[in-house]
């Protein structure tokens, strides 16, 4: 059995709360044991970064060492949440003086402290390159028989933070769709911003960037979005009605985060899938 500490990041156990409910049988499924870490804090969301990065490292740092010291990588189902992580390491390895610096103040407050060795690993990409397609694929009770469009956001896709998919032009969640029953829609906007953590600040601009990826994902064919980030998720999801009302675009379409779609075709979560295939042909009629 796979064994990897588990991070929810910020909004997987308040705001969306579906994803937490989809990611205890999902790893059951394909034997996947997550290992709570506690003590674990909030990563700063790279709110607290703008104002103070040292202490938005020193949260995140603090967390990579909590998993560190079970001697595990972590794994997230946010986006955003692995960017950030992936950046602290980054940071850290690439600067020693630094990395001491932000050791000491959480060695000070907590009595940990992170070596390097704990990397961050997202859901998407765990799935594909540890557990396997093909391990997926067999698992698959309800194929989702859907046109979807992979929404990946900006946070992970560069290079050391898009495991072994293409930083530019990935690939893993369309492969993914494809073993789960679906068929992936390819659309230019897939790694757009939609400006999560602007909304409060610049509302205009962030409506404005998640009416773009919408419109361009329901033009491009699809019926349902899939999105590997769970802040990013919110903006298409929850702010869609109105992206289309400011921008005059088309921007109805159902969105779902990545873990609800694969617990869904696993067998977990049927009236949920249910009524998901409603949404679809309801919004697309």
């Amino acid at each position: 059995m796979a064994k990897i500490a588990y991070y929810p990041g910020n909004v997987a156990r308040a705001g969306a709360a579906e994803v937490e409910d989809c990611i205890q049988p999902l790893c059951k499924a394909l034997n996947i044991e997550l290992v709570e870490l506690p003590r674990a804090s909030s990563d700063g969301g790279n709110v607290i970064k703008q104002a103070t990065p040292k202490l938005q490292d020193a949260l995140v740092a603090r967390n990579l060492a909590l998993a560190e010291a079970k001697g595990l990588d972590v794994m997230t189902t946010c986006a955003s949440s692995h960017g950030i992580m992936c950046n602290t390491a980054d940071d850290m390895k690439r600067d020693p003086v630094y990395a001491s610096t932000v050791n000491s103040l959480i060695a000070r407050t907590s009595g940990v402290e992170y070596t390097g060795e704990t990397q961050s690993r997202h859901l998407l990409h765990y799935l594909v390159e540890e557990i396997g397609l093909d391990a997926v694929r067999d698992a698959v009770k309800n194929p989702l028989n859907m046109k979807i469009a992979a929404y990946y956001g900006p946070d992970m896709q560069r290079e050391g933070a898009c495991a072994g998919d293409d930083p530019f032009m990935p690939t893993y969640m369309e492969q993914l769709i494809e073993a789960l029953g679906g068929t992936p829609v390819d659309y230019d906007s897939k790694c757009a911003s939609v400006g999560s953590i602007s909304m409060l600040t610049l509302e205009d601009a962030s409506l404005a960037m998640t009416a773009a990826v919408l419109s361009d994902a329901i033009e491009s064919g699809a019926e349902l979005i899939v999105s590997a980030c769970t802040v990013s998720h919110i903006n298409l999801d929850s702010y869609q009605s109105k992206a289309g009302r400011s921008s005059g675009k088309r921007t109805a379409v159902p969105v779902c985060h990545l873990s609800e779609v694969v617990a869904f075709a696993l067998g977990y979560y049927p009236d949920r899938l249910a009524q998901l295939r409603t949404r679809v042909r309801l919004i697309g009629s």
